[in-house]
Formats: structure tokens, C-alpha cells, sequence
């Protein structure tokens, strides 16, 4: 097991060992042996430390959406960064959107439930400035099925790398990850004193009760509809050197 552990294949080890213990623990039920000595060693295989993913904090948040309007790249990828900001979902739903996902005249996004990470249908309000992005995207990959193509196939969706490169790009080593998004926007719509329900709805954070989340799939929609324009409006003040809060 050390030799495993040297080689830094630690969940190999951690295999081997429960391995070990069940040989061990059938033994004993069978009358081969009396001890256990995999026992002994539980909890002595060295753990890989978990890595929070990195997220941008408020006041790091207005000079971050400054570099995202001012970004040189493709007009694609500085698009669906202020998507990322003004809808917090994630990645993969982004990356993944099709243009018949979205309902202009109900102003809603509705990402079906085979994209999500819980199999549940989830619906996105869109406030105006999202749908500013939308319609100054629209020229750009209307055309396709997908709202974010891949530049060398059209049919496959933009890369997840993309986007992270772009923020690295602009100077965000450490605090700049694409999913730190959520995090950001839940601390500041906990602070402008939207209620926690309401904002890990939007999140579509696990639902414990797979029924449940069927069912819920709207629960709270008018309440995160004022919500989301709350933040859309915040974020649009924190362009104009502005911060406006939602009491």
C-alpha cells in the first residue's frame, strides 16, 4: 500500500486496502484467521486536500465586467461571459444552449431537463440586459442550432476552455473560474437580502426529492424574476460605476 501510495495513486491505495479488509473480514466469518490487520490502518492513506473552485469577490466584480466589455477577442466569447454574469448558470448549460430554448415573448430560457445536472427542466428568467446579449449575438450564430458553436464545427458547442482562457486573458489567474460565477452571485444576492430559497432555486442547486424538483421546477418564479432583473440592474450599475442593492 505505501508503494501505491509513493506512486500518488491514492485511490488505488484507499481500494486496496478496503480490498484487503474484506479478504480479511471474510476470513475471520470462515474460521482462517482471527485479526484483521487492515483494520489498523484505516484513515493512514494521505488524502488529496480539496481545492475550493476560485470565485471573484465583490469588490473585484466591477473592474472584472469592465475587462469583459473592453475584451478583444471573439465577439462570441465576450458575449456569453455576460451571459455567464447575468444568468449564473452553469458552464455546460451555457455552452450547450440551442436558440429554440429560449422564448422572447415570455422572456424566459428554459434549459430542458436533459442538460441539467439533476434531469430536471430548469427555467431562467431573462431580464433586459440578457436579452440585449441575445440580440446582439443573434447576428453572430443565429443561423445555427446552437447559441455558442464551436468556431471549427459549427455543430459541436463553444469549448469549456474557451471561456476559461478568455478570463485568463484578461489578467483572472486565481479568483476568475467560470462556475466561480455562482458563488459570486449567490454571496451578493444573499447580501441584497433576496431569501435563500429563492436564490438556490435559481440555482438549481440538488433537490434532495427527485419528485420534488419535477414539480418545483417553477416554484418561486415571480419571485426570481424580480430577482434576476434586481441583479441585472446591478450588474449594469457596477458597468456605470454604480452599485444598486435590492433591500
Amino acid at each position: 500500500m505505501r508503494r501505491i501510495e509513493a506512486r500518488n495513486a491514492l485511490s488505488v491505495a484507499a481500494r486496496v486496502l478496503q480490498q484487503i479488509s474484506s479478504v480479511y473480514r471474510y476470513a475471520i466469518r470462515t474460521g482462517r484467521a482471527t485479526y484483521n490487520p487492515a483494520a489498523d490502518l484505516t484513515g493512514s492513506i494521505r488524502t488529496r486536500r480539496t481545492i475550493h473552485r476560485a470565485a471573484l469577490s465583490r469588490d473585484e466584480l466591477p473592474e472584472f465586467l469592465r475587462r469583459v466589455n473592453a475584451y478583444q477577442g471573439h465577439p462570441t466569447t465576450r458575449l456569453a461571459l455576460k451571459l455567464l454574469v447575468l444568468t449564473f448558470v452553469r458552464s455546460a448549460e451555457l455552452r450547450g444552449a440551442r436558440w429554440t430554448e429560449f422564448d422572447f415573448e415570455w422572456r424566459e430560457w428554459r434549459i430542458p431537463a436533459s442538460r441539467m445536472k439533476m434531469n430536471v427542466e430548469h427555467i431562467v428568467p431573462l431580464a433586459s440586459p440578457a436579452l440585449a446579449v441575445l440580440d446582439e449575438l443573434h447576428p453572430l450564430t443565429g443561423r445555427y442550432e446552437l447559441l455558442l458553436p464551436n468556431r471549427d464545427n459549427p455543430h459541436k458547442p463553444m469549448s469549456a476552455n474557451g471561456l476559461l482562457h478568455a478570463i485568463y486573458r484578461m489578467g483572472y489567474y486565481e479568483s476568475g473560474t467560470v462556475h466561480g460565477f455562482r458563488a459570486t452571485a449567490s454571496t451578493i444576492l444573499h447580501e441584497m437580502g433576496f431569501k435563500p430559497d429563492v436564490i438556490e432555486r435559481q440555482l438549481a442547486h440538488a433537490e434532495r426529492s427527485q419528485v420534488r424538483a419535477a414539480y418545483h421546477r417553477s416554484e418561486y418564479l415571480a419571485d426570481r424574476r424580480q430577482m434576476m432583473q434586481a441583479w441585472s440592474i446591478y450588474i449594469e450599475g457596477l458597468i456605470g460605476g454604480k452599485s444598486h442593492e435590492q433591500g
